[in-house]
């Protein structure tokens, strides 16, 4: 970093991007609350809901709106201030910043502009479910929000079914039978799964059991509260050797050349290299 650089970011102020309980509040942390006392601002998504967290804690910082829907003019505002020196706080309406949340535009402008970024850790949904779910988290992927509807949906939807490592999901209590349903008829419905709702509260419930027999419980009767879906990652399939060569003759069929051929065997049907080299270039001259 340039000396100009250093000193524009030691006469800055700070973005604290500041965790908040997803349903206790005895969840809140100290250094949480320190941060959101002795900051210039603190912007959230939701201030009437914000304003009864920040209540509870007895602090008079000011709160100002920060959300989709006007956070292309408000980011160089905010940045002007860091600028000046005045330090910010963004809070989610529960958990942690920017997942599913407004966010990245800000701390983009200000990682842009060398200006210091700090997370405050602390309770996440996405965690929580994940932990208390059972499940293998070796390895995990993040879906979101699904897409309601359209291609979009459908492709993320034959992710999840594909993915061999556990899939972790925000869903809405309505559409948590037809997220189920689309995963059933994707394939999923034997896969091991997760509803955990409410988390941290006083009616916390993680539902198991496979895919199937969580969309017979949800078809009809929707989950009351916050909703996170857990999934459990496909299991490697072995494939035998005629099955590759069903697979390879019906690519070189299609116009494919050996290489491609291998290719596919290795990376969608999990071939061993050499097997996969042998059987793509069967037939050759």
């Amino acid at each position: 970093m340039s000396s100009a650089k250093a000193a524009a970011r030691a006469e800055s102020g700070v973005l604290y991007l500041v965790s908040t309980p997803i349903g206790n509040l005895g969840d809140m942390s100290h250094r949480a609350v320190e941060v959101l006392s002795s900051a210039a601002l603190v912007i959230a998504e939701d201030t009437r809901h914000s304003r009864r967290l920040l209540d509870h804690y007895r602090i008079e910082t000011p709160l100002s709106s920060y959300h989709e829907h006007n956070e292309a003019k408000e980011t160089p505002r905010l940045v002007a201030r860091l600028q000046r020196g005045d330090s910010i706080a963004l809070i989610s309406d529960a958990g942690t910043p920017l997942i599913s949340d407004p966010g990245s535009r800000l701390v983009d402008a200000a990682v842009a502009a060398h200006l210091p970024v700090v997370p405050i850790p602390g309770p996440s949904a996405v965690m929580a479910a994940l932990v208390g779910s059972g499940m293998s988290l070796d390895r995990f992927t993040f879906f979101g929000f699904l897409p309601r509807k359209g291609k979009e949906r459908s492709e993320t939807i034959a992710d999840i079914v594909a993915s061999r490592v556990t899939s972790v999901l925000f869903e809405s209590p309505n559409r948590v039978g037809a997220t189920l349903d689309a995963l059933v008829e994707a394939g999923a419905g034997e896969r091991a799964a997760v509803v955990a709702r409410e988390l941290t509260k006083q009616f916390e419930e993680f539902r198991r059991g496979s895919v199937a027999e969580l969309s017979s419980v949800y078809r009809e009767v929707d989950p009351k509260g916050e909703v996170v879906l857990v999934i459990a990652g496909a299991e490697k399939r072995v494939v035998t050797e005629d099955e590759l060569g069903d697979a390879a003759s019906e690519l070189r069929a299609a116009g494919k050349a050996p290489r491609d051929v291998m290719d596919h065997l290795i990376s969608a049907l999990g071939a061993p290299r050499n097997v996969a080299y042998r059987i793509a270039h069967q037939g050759e001259s």
